[in-house]
C-alpha cells in the first residue's frame, strides 16, 4: 500500500500542476503526463536541494528562502520536463499558488514519506 500512496500523491500532484498552468499566467504544461513527469521531477529536486542545504530551504520549510527554493525548482524542473514553459515570474506565481492550494489539500510531505511512523 505504501507503493500505492506515492503513486496516488504524484497523480494528485500532476493535476495540481494543472490546475496551476491553467490559472498563472507564464506557467504552462504541455498535458497530464508532462505534469506527472513535472511532478516527479520537482520532487527530486526538491529530495536533492533539501539533501544538501537542510530543511528550511525545501517548500516545506518557512519563510521567504524556502518560497524562492520553491520557485527555483520549479523554473529549472521546465529544461526538464518536456512540454513546460515557465518564467521567471510564473514560477514565483506558480510557488504562490501551490503553496495555497497545499493549505487546503495538503498532498503530504514526500521528504517524510520514507519514516516510519511509532
Amino acid at each position: 500500500m505504501h507503493f500505492l500512496g506515492h503513486v496516488v500523491r504524484f497523480i494528485v500532484s500532476a493535476i495540481i500542476l494543472m490546475i496551476v498552468g491553467y490559472l498563472v499566467p507564464q506557467f504552462s504544461v504541455g498535458g497530464f503526463w508532462s505534469a506527472l513527469m513535472l511532478a516527479l521531477v520537482i520532487a527530486v529536486l526538491g529530495w536533492i536541494i533539501e539533501a544538501i542545504f537542510g530543511k528550511n530551504v525545501t517548500p516545506f520549510g518557512r519563510g521567504i528562502v524556502g518560497f524562492l527554493c520553491s520557485a527555483l525548482v520549479i523554473w529549472l524542473a521546465q529544461f526538464i520536463v518536456g512540454g513546460i514553459s515557465v518564467s521567471i515570474l510564473g514560477a514565483l506565481l506558480a510557488a504562490l499558488v501551490i503553496g495555497i492550494i497545499d493549505l487546503f489539500i495538503p498532498i503530504g510531505n514526500p521528504y517524510n514519506a520514507g519514516k516510519r511512523h511509532n
